[in-house]
Formats: C-alpha cells, sequence, structure tokens
C-alpha cells in the first residue's frame, strides 16, 4: 500500500488576510487569571466491595452453624455479645474476619478522661460508618500493682454502649491483653 501525500495548502491571498483583519481589529486579548476553573469537585467515592464483604461476613456469622471446633475455642479472655445475636459473630471477631478500620489509645488518661475520649470516639466512629474498631487501654505496668484500672473500666463501659455488638481481647499482633477489638453497628 502506498502512503498519500498530504494535499498542500495554499498560502493566504492579502485579501483573505485584509478581511480577517478587519473582523478582528475591535477584539481585545482576554486578562489573564492565573486560575484554573475545575467546577464542582467530585463526590467522595462509595467503597461498594467493602460494605458488601462487610455485609457477607456478618450474614455468615449470625447464619453459619456452630461446630466442634467453635464450641471448643474460648478462653479467659474477656469477650462480650449482646443478647441476640449469634456467637458467630463473636467467632469471626476473635479471628480477625473483621478488618480494625480505626483505634483510640487511653494511655496515660484518668478514668474520666478515658471515659469522655471513648465515648467520643464511639459517637464519631458511628458517624462515619467505622464498624470495627480496637481499644487500647494497657497492661497496667505502670499501675499501682500492676493491675490495668483501664481494662476492666473500658469492659464495663463498652458492654454499656448500644452501639457495641460484640468485643473482645485483641489478638497478639494488635495488642493482645492491653487492647480490645470491638464490632459497632452499623451507623445507618
Amino acid at each position: 500500500m502506498r502512503k498519500r501525500r498530504p494535499a498542500a495548502v495554499a498560502a493566504p491571498s492579502p485579501d483573505d488576510i485584509a478581511i480577517f483583519r478587519a473582523a478582528v481589529a475591535d477584539a481585545e486579548p482576554l486578562r489573564s487569571t492565573n486560575r484554573v476553573h475545575l467546577g464542582r469537585p467530585a463526590p467522595s467515592p462509595r467503597p461498594l466491595q467493602h460494605l458488601a464483604d462487610q455485609h457477607a461476613v456478618l450474614s455468615e456469622s449470625l447464619h453459619a452453624p456452630i461446630g466442634l471446633q467453635d464450641r471448643l475455642e474460648g478462653g479467659d479472655e474477656p469477650t462480650y455479645l449482646r443478647t441476640g445475636l449469634a456467637y458467630t459473630v463473636l467467632r469471626d471477631l476473635r479471628r480477625g474476619r473483621w478488618v480494625v478500620q480505626d483505634e483510640i489509645d487511653l494511655h496515660g488518661f484518668t478514668r474520666d478522661e478515658a471515659r469522655h475520649h471513648l465515648a467520643e470516639f464511639l459517637a464519631q466512629a458511628l458517624k462515619r460508618g467505622v464498624r470495627c474498631i480496637r481499644v487500647v487501654h494497657g497492661k497496667g505496668l505502670s499501675s499501682p500493682g500492676r493491675q490495668s484500672i483501664l481494662r476492666q473500666l473500658v469492659r464495663g463501659w463498652l458492654a454499656q454502649k448500644i452501639e457495641v455488638l460484640a468485643y473482645c481481647q485483641a489478638r497478639p499482633q494488635d495488642g493482645g491483653e492491653g487492647a480490645l477489638i470491638a464490632l459497632l453497628r452499623s451507623g445507618r
């Protein structure tokens, strides 16, 4: 196949140039504002797959049968499950099937400060649609008698909150005895 050569473009005649200049004679250059107009900001993305995954995990937790391994699993670690929920919700939380989306560290707070910060944190998490949180209360190694005062208090406070569906002790890599993993209800 042969390539075509572009057709030659004729130069404008002096009459064409005169007509063009007469047509644009009273035109003025635009002022330079040195700005870019982008229009309205795009809406924030909705993580549809993440929401679908969370719904699937919760649905499976509520309707899956409890096997022998689930019945044997357990221990002395603190756990809480709101009345009416299936044990599988707690099992999935304990096994790390829920991704921790946010956390609060209560180290160094007094009782009143810790309770206030925890309440604010839960309210904000619920507002943002966060479902799984980590609450770091510490192991009490710096406390008198090496007993964590906040550990017991946080457990009670979380159990009193209507937005908390379940909690369990964090896995060793997530804080172990010094933290709790909690599942919150949906903000909707």
